[in-house]
């Protein structure tokens, strides 16, 4: 098991959020990694929160921040990695701030100068808004007077490893989204930036740790049982009803499998298993007759006692 773990470890890249956000909890590798991101000197305090839940309330739906830390101005810096582009980040990076928001100021609190300025950092290996470029940077500002900023303290920035504008960014910064994809030594032996060395000098920490390869082989693990739990148990009817309907309709535009699953966010296997049974129906696809045949009782062997001789 050992070997295997070992293995598997050396394969993952900081796109990775296993290996992002074992690598950014400690402090001068986030340190690094924001102050590279910004182009900007960043000095944390403490040492960056991990897979940081956040709940205001039993009746919503909870977050889960990757890496969050605060600098010595009381900013807060909340960084997440996203290696598939689900459709609905933008929306996402919303919901985030808002439940980051709420979670800053204590009951009671009747000054809402008291709210802590932050800064959400999407990093992705694509282009979300189609630009082209390595980074957007979004702050508020008015529609009517463009040299006006709303100044509320908020900043989201979406971080494209694979934008096209290189010219416009350091060596250090175009660097480090070369490394983010291939988190290798050759990458980091080349780059003159110490911050991506100090970085890759921790990777390498976590990469050869015994005990973060039995952690990363148990999050595999329990990552495949909960699929397979799912997958046998399914969901209500009229859950997959609506999934059988919106694949169908990706289908009729000629989306492949793979873009479907990302698009809805669900397992490729069960958006294959429903395909597969799409297909005798297409091109119509009928969602009531791909539900029956997907429920369709097996075909068994006959009893033993319907073999006897009459």
């Amino acid at each position: 098991m050992e070997n295997k773990t070992v293995t598997m470890l050396e394969n993952l890249n900081l796109v990775d959020r296993f290996l992002f956000d074992e690598t950014m909890e400690n402090r001068e590798a986030y340190e690094a990694a924001v102050s590279i991101l910004l182009e900007n000197e960043v000095e944390l305090l403490d040492k960056p929160q991990t897979e940081k839940e956040l709940r205001i309330s039993p009746q919503l739906r909870e977050i889960r921040l990757d890496v969050v830390s605060m600098d010595s101005s009381k900013k807060i810096y909340y960084t997440e990695m996203q290696q598939r582009n689900t459709g609905n980040l933008r929306k996402r990076s919303r919901y985030y701030q808002a439940q980051l928001d709420v979670s800053l100021l204590e009951p009671g609190t009747r000054d809402f100068s008291a709210l802590n300025d932050s800064c959400f950092i999407l990093i992705a290996p694509f282009d979300i808004f189609g630009k082209g470029l390595c980074r957007y940077t979004f702050e508020g500002i008015c529609r009517e007077c463009p040299d006006l900023r709303l100044g509320d303290g908020a900043v989201r920035i979406f971080i494209n490893t694979a934008g096209k504008n290189r010219a416009d960014f350091s060596e250090e910064f175009l660097d480090f989204m070369d490394y983010v994809t291939n988190s290798s030594a050759e990458i980091a032996d080349r780059t003159k930036s110490k911050k991506i060395k100090l970085i890759h000098r921790q990777v390498k920490k976590v990469r050869e740790s015994e005990k973060m390869g039995v952690k990363y082989m148990q999050r595999w693990e329990e990552l495949a049982e909960a699929r397979d739990e799912g997958l046998a148990e399914g969901r209500s009817e009229g859950e997959e009803r609506k999934l059988i309907k919106l694949i169908c309709k990706k289908l009729c535009k000629g989306k492949p499998m793979a873009e479907i699953a990302e698009d809805l966010e669900e397992e490729p296997e069960e958006i294959e298993r429903i395909c597969k049974a799409a297909k005798e129906f297409e091109p119509d696809y009928d969602c009531d007759r791909i539900y029956e045949k997907l429920h369709a009782p097996s075909v068994c062997c006959p009893q033993e006692s319907n073999l006897k001789p009459r």
